[in-house]
């Protein structure tokens, strides 16, 4: 039992990489996916069918495919990567915030489903009354939209954030597995089993991966219940 919770610096250093990277997947990609989110919901315009199958694709592909796409765009030699470097000195590939665009792709569908069902549910009685009474667009949706969908938004940023916890097949096309750097728990997990005598550090990390999926999904379940209750009126 004690084996089981002596982590090495190692270890520790990818556990602590990759709460960072997922934390900042998340966080980053939360503005565009509200906005998504509000254009599939409530948006019409040519097109929007074409957007929500673009929103959902990494869901149905596989992650090694995202991962070589955002490599082609996103890498050195890439169109957007050129660009990003030559311009504002920001290189993605092979670093840790490349590993955190790859993990926002990825949770990204998760978090506009999410924040997209809120929105359904919402009574846009509501709205309308507050608009007939002179509240402009904006207020509206500060005052009465925001607060019934936010266990959605949160819900949404949770998933996201369990989701680039898991992710490997994009993240090792993307940024390869470079300890300190870019090795998430996903990606040490998959090299310490094919080492001799790394069974037990893998074991460890899986628990841990274990154990911070399933607190984010009990998390999840608990605000959409919540949701639900809000929209009953219970």
């Amino acid at each position: 039992m004690t084996a089981l919770l002596d982590f090495s610096p190692e270890e520790m250093v990818a556990i602590r990489l990759s709460l960072w990277i997922a934390f900042w997947a998340m966080l980053c990609s939360l503005p565009l996916g509200l906005g998504v989110a509000l254009l599939l919901a409530r948006g019409r315009f040519w097109g929007k069918s074409l957007l929500n199958v673009l929103v959902h694709l990494p869901l149905v592909l596989p992650p090694v495919v995202t991962g070589y796409v955002l490599l082609l765009l996103f890498g050195r030699k890439g169109p957007i990567g050129r660009l990003l470097e030559q311009g504002m000195g920001i290189v993605l590939a092979f670093r840790w915030t490349g590993a955190a665009l790859a993990c926002a792709v990825m949770g990204f569908p998760l978090l506009v489903r999410s924040i997209r069902l809120s929105l359904d549910a919402v009574d846009r009685r509501l709205e309308d009354a507050a608009g007939t009474l002179g509240a402009s667009t904006m207020w509206v949706f500060l005052t009465i939209t925001l607060p019934l969908i936010l266990p959605g938004i949160v819900a949404g940023m949770i998933l996201s954030f369990a989701r680039a916890l898991g992710e490997f097949g994009a993240t090792i096309t993307f940024v390869s597995n470079i300890p300190g750097e870019t090795q998430t728990i996903p990606t040490a997990i998959y090299f310490l089993v094919q080492e001799p005598g790394g069974d037990l550090a893998a074991l460890r990390l899986t628990l841990v991966s274990i154990a911070i999926s399933m607190a984010a999904l009990f998390a999840s379940e608990a605000l959409s219940a919540r949701a639900t209750r809000r929209t009953l009126g219970l």
